[in-house]
C-alpha cells in the first residue's frame, strides 16, 4: 500500500484522506440509521398510553424527546396537543424538517467526496503526462524507465480516484433512498397521533 501511494505521486494522499473519511461516514450512517434505532416500534401507542393515563409530564415529554427521532417528532406535538389540531400538526411538521434535516448529517460530505475525488485523480494523470513530457523533451524516449513514473503516476491516481467515488456515489444514492423512507414512514406515525387524539381530520370524514 506505502508503495502504491508512493507511485501515486502527491495527490494520492488526499484521495486516500477522502476514502478514510468516506468510510467513516458510511459506517456512521449504516449505525444511525437503523429503522428500530429511527422508529421504535409501537411507539405511537406507547404514547398515546400515556397521554390517556395523564403520565405525560415534563419530564416524560424530554424523555420521549431524546429517545429517539420519531420520539422527538411526537415530543413536538403532545407538547402542543392542548392547543388543537393544526397548532399540534404545524409543531410536528417543523420537528419532523429538523429531524429530516439531522438524518441527512454528513451525506453533503460523502456526495462532494464523490464528485471530487475523480477530479482528483484526473487531476494527477494530467501531473502523471506533465511528467512524462518533461522526461521526453529531457532524456528522449530511447529509455522506457524514464517515462514509465509520469505513466504510473497518471493510472494510479486515476484509478484510485474512481475507486472512492464509486462506491461513495452508490452509498449516498443508497442513504438518500433511506432516509427519505424514515421520514415518510414517521409523518404516517405522526398523522396517527393526530388521528387517535384529535380524532380524523374533516378531509377523511
Amino acid at each position: 500500500m506505502f508503495e502504491l501511494m508512493q507511485s501515486g505521486g502527491l495527490l494520492i494522499i488526499p484521495i486516500f484522506l477522502c476514502s478514510v473519511v468516506a468510510m467513516a461516514i458510511i459506517g456512521e450512517r449504516f449505525w444511525t440509521l437503523q429503522k428500530d434505532e429511527v422508529l421504535p416500534p409501537e411507539m405511537v401507542k406507547q404514547v398515546w398510553e400515556l397521554a390517556q393515563s395523564q403520565k405525560l409530564d415534563s419530564k416524560t415529554i424530554q424523555q420521549l424527546k431524546d429517545s429517539s427521532p420519531l420520539g422527538a417528532i411526537l415530543a413536538a406535538g403532545v407538547s402542543n396537543q392542548k392547543l388543537g389540531r393544526e397548532i399540534m400538526k404545524e409543531s410536528i411538521s417543523e420537528a419532523g424538517r429538523q429531524v429530516a434535516h439531522d438524518l441527512e448529517r454528513f451525506l453533503n460530505t460523502l456526495g462532494t467526496i464523490a464528485t471530487i475525488t475523480p477530479l482528483l485523480g484526473l487531476l494527477g494523470t494530467v501531473v502523471g503526462m506533465i511528467k512524462v513530457f518533461s522526461a521526453i523533451v529531457t532524456h528522449g524516449v530511447g529509455d522506457p524507465t524514464i517515462l514509465a513514473g509520469g505513466i504510473s503516476e497518471a493510472l494510479i491516481t486515476t484509478a484510485a480516484g474512481l475507486s472512492v467515488a464509486i462506491p461513495c456515489v452508490i452509498f449516498h444514492r443508497y442513504f438518500d433512498g433511506l432516509v427519505d423512507g424514515l421520514v415518510l414512514s414517521m409523518e404516517d406515525e405522526s398523522l396517527k397521533l393526530i388521528e387517535v387524539m384529535h380524532g380524523p381530520s374533516e378531509e377523511l370524514k
